[in-house]
C-alpha cells in the first residue's frame, strides 16, 4: 500500500502541516509529492490512468450520484495535502484528478484538529485521514501511532 500526498508547495513550510507527521513516521507507505500545475508527476498519472489509484475526496465535493469504489479496492490513495482552499484549487486545476477514481471516508467523528481555522464540517486534516485508511487497511499498530503522535503535535 501507498499513500500518496500530493503536497500543495505552501504546506512545505507550514509548521500546521499534518502531512509532515506521517512523512516522519511512514515514510515507507506515505510518500510526498509537490504539485505542479503545469507538469503533473508522471508515476502519479500513470496510476490513475491504469486506474491503479484513488483520490480520497472531500464529502462536501462528491456527488452521491455516482457509484463510488471504497480504500479497500485500492492498492495507491492519493491525498490533497494543503489547506481546502488549495486542496479546492489543485483539483479544479489537475485534469487528470478529475478522472481518477474517487472515495469519501465514511467517518463518525469531526476533526479535532485545532491548529488552523476554516475547517469545514465534516472534513479532515491530511493526517486524519491518513490514519482512517490506515484502519481500514487494517494497519491499526501505524494508525495508533500516528494518532498518538498528532494528539501530541495538536495539543
Amino acid at each position: 500500500m501507498k499513500i500518496f500526498l500530493l503536497t500543495h508547495e505552501r504546506e512545505l513550510h507550514r509548521a500546521t502541516n499534518t502531512g509532515a507527521l506521517a512523512l516522519e513516521s511512514a515514510n515507507e507507505i506515505v510518500e510526498r509529492i509537490l504539485w505542479q500545475r503545469v507538469t503533473p508527476n508522471k508515476d502519479l498519472t500513470r496510476l490513475i490512468e491504469n486506474n491503479e489509484a484513488v483520490l480520497l475526496y472531500s464529502k462536501a465535493e462528491s456527488s452521491s450520484a455516482v457509484s463510488r469504489p471504497t480504500i479497500e479496492e485500492y492498492e495507491n490513495i492519493i491525498i490533497i495535502d494543503g489547506t481546502w482552499q488549495e486542496a479546492k484549487k489543485i483539483f479544479n486545476q489537475s485534469s487528470y484528478l478529475k478522472n481518477a477514481p474517487k472515495c469519501t471516508l465514511k467517518t463518525v467523528n469531526d476533526s479535532l484538529y485545532k491548529l488552523r481555522a476554516n475547517q469545514p464540517k465534516g472534513g479532515l486534516c491530511t493526517i486524519e485521514c491518513i490514519i482512517e485508511v490506515l484502519r481500514l487497511k487494517g494497519q491499526h499498530k501505524m494508525a495508533t501511532e500516528l494518532s498518538l503522535k498528532f494528539e501530541q503535535f495538536n495539543g
